[in-house]
């Protein structure tokens, strides 16, 4: 069984093509990206227009260069997806468009994804998970801790209540002068820095659920950074040392609250899963790691370029939801928002 993935719900365009392995894992057979980094870096974040326009220019030829990679032709294709949402609107159809198109001129069968559900089932492509398992699910526009019992069965225990995890390292990089994306240049420069130096809060430690608040940290460490103005390079690396270690116990403890309202709700996890971009955060995938030390638990964390946004994760959750049956007829609509568990409360996190 061999599927076609279509990820342009972002700045990243990707196409990619999935095999399933005998014994249930997944194979990438091509995987290609073209990152818009450069393309938004003047204006501090992503720009949809921008975004939606270099999807149109790219996709084509991601595509062509996928199955060229992959040596299949659409013929030789069990069936295509595309990322329907959540995401920026005019990214997303650009994507879902192109794939419906496809899928239409090939006969195929087609499969809209969610791409927070291609994040969750990414670990079963990558270590053939079995559910159940509880997953922290952190990118720039999402932060949740899940319960995951099965291809479209969700249970969500915990989300952001203002900023996603990616979203405050995000600022916090713009507020210091460091470049965007903010992640990554956050963790480098904070390897140089002393994480005691400012007493940064940890948001809602010890509260009885799982959610998360961020903009508060966010708020605190502007006013440190005021206090030591004008900044030098070493305050600067001790304002992101000390900001990403209070992130780091902060989800510390949100995950132990996590495993134990997951074992309420669902059993024994078989793993813990971390997914999204801010899953290739190393003090974080540390953290993670001693937390499922101390739990009993093995930790999966899927290779940093499939946690970053991809089109190997469409094509995987397009081909789980394939092989039990389900697929998608050509007028499914995007989606800008779209939560994996739906009887969550939106109006605690529009964002997803």
């Amino acid at each position: 069984m061999r599927v076609l993935g279509i990820e342009t719900t972002c700045d990243e365009t990707a196409a990619a093509v999935v095999r399933l392995r005998p014994e249930g894992g997944g194979e990438i057979l091509a995987d290609e990206v073209m990152s818009q980094i450069a393309a938004h870096a003047a204006y501090g974040g992503v720009v949809p227009e921008i975004a939606a326009r270099a999807h149109v220019e790219t996709i084509d030829h991601l595509v062509a260069r996928a199955l060229k990679t992959a040596k299949l032709r659409i013929g030789d294709l069990d069936g295509i997806a595309a990322a329907a949402g959540p995401g920026l609107i005019g990214g997303v159809l650009v994507g879902l468009m192109t794939g419906k198109g496809l899928a239409l001129a090939g006969g195929k069968p087609f499969l809209a994804v969610n791409h927070l559900e291609a994040h969750a089932l990414t670990a079963r492509l990558t270590d053939n998970v079995p559910f159940p398992y509880l997953m922290l699910l952190a990118s720039g526009g999402h932060t949740q801790i899940l319960a995951v019992r099965g291809v479209g069965d969700y249970d969500r225990l915990g989300t952001t209540m203002d900023d996603a995890i990616g979203e405050a390292f995000d600022k916090t990089a713009k507020l210091l002068g460091l470049p965007q994306p903010g992640g990554p240049a956050v963790e480098e420069s904070a390897k140089n820095g002393d994480p005691t130096r400012f007493a940064l809060p940890r948001p809602l430690i010890g509260r009885p659920n799982a959610d998360f608040s961020l903009s508060g940290l966010k708020t605190a460490t502007r006013l440190a950074a005021q206090s030591v103005a004008p900044l030098r390079p070493a305050d600067i690396a001790d304002l992101c040392a000390s900001f990403q270690a209070a992130i780091v116990d902060v989800i510390e403890d949100r995950m132990r609250v996590g495993l134990k309202l997951f074992r309420e709700r669902a059993g024994a996890p078989q793993a813990v899963v971390i997914a999204g971009g801010v899953a290739a955060n190393g003090a974080i995938r540390d953290a993670l790691a001693r937390f499922c030390t101390q739990s009993g638990l093995k930790l999966v964390a899927p290779p940093q370029r499939l946690c970053t946004d991809n089109g190997a994760m469409i094509a995987w959750a397009g081909l789980e939801r394939l092989r039990l049956g389900l697929r998608d007829n050509l007028a499914v609509p995007a989606r800008p928002r779209w939560p994996l568990d739906p009887k969550v409360d939106r109006s605690l996190n529009g964002k997803a």
